[in-house]
């Protein structure tokens, strides 16, 4: 089997792996399209270029499966960190860095004027929390939080309207941090390291 025939068949057991996550036939094929499209040669990652990329008319399918279908992101989440420590073995480095999305707009969960390396200024974004696990054998994303500024959790209707629970508070990035480590070790991930930089060493 070639090396792309390998990476296809990996891909489909992971496929097979996640499947029960998503309640509806149609749900699955939009999951598979879009993880697809997310890997695939479409040259910018955008709804439309996605859709185009997949052979949909629009992108409609995707943003329903995004926006208004019933899965469990976490639940999901979970099964990726089992395949991740699973495939890539015990002795590896739990990886944390934070990155910035940049947004036009004020309506995004947690967007707002704060600084982020994505721009190398303050701008206005959202900032997401991640953690990777890395071993000789590879690397994978773990793990991922959303920072919300207090500015958004001191203003509960904003929320609401950005389909935030009403139970999640405010939290530093190191808080997420600490809370994703956490996570990942009850989770019975193989990380024999944790490393990050010195804005979260200092937490």
């Amino acid at each position: 089997m070639t090396e792309v025939g390998c990476w296809a068949a990996e891909l489909e057991s992971v496929f097979a792996r996640v499947a029960g996550r998503f309640a509806r036939a149609d749900l699955r094929w939009r999951m598979r399209d879009y993880v697809r499209g997310l890997l695939g040669q479409a040259a910018r990652k955008n709804g439309w270029q996605l859709a185009e990329w997949a052979g949909h008319r629009t992108p409609d399918g995707f943003q329903r499966l995004l926006n208004s279908s019933v899965w469990d992101a976490d639940a999901l989440r979970d099964d990726v960190r089992a395949y991740v420590g699973e495939s890539l073995g015990p002795g590896g480095v739990l990886i944390i860095d934070d990155t910035g999305f940049i947004k036009k707009g004020t309506t995004s969960a947690g967007v707002g004027r704060q600084y982020t390396g994505t721009s190398g200024k303050i701008d206005n974004c959202q900032i997401g929390v991640f953690a990777a696990y890395a071993t000789r054998s590879g690397r994978a994303l773990v793990d991922r939080e959303l920072y919300l500024p207090k500015a958004w959790t001191s203003d509960r209707n904003r929320c609401r309207a950005a389909k935030i629970p009403d139970e999640r508070g405010f939290a530093t990035k190191g808080e997420l941090a600490r809370d994703i480590v956490r996570c990942c070790l009850a989770a019975g991930l193989p990380a024999t390291w944790v490393t990050a930089d010195e804005a979260y060493g200092q937490a």
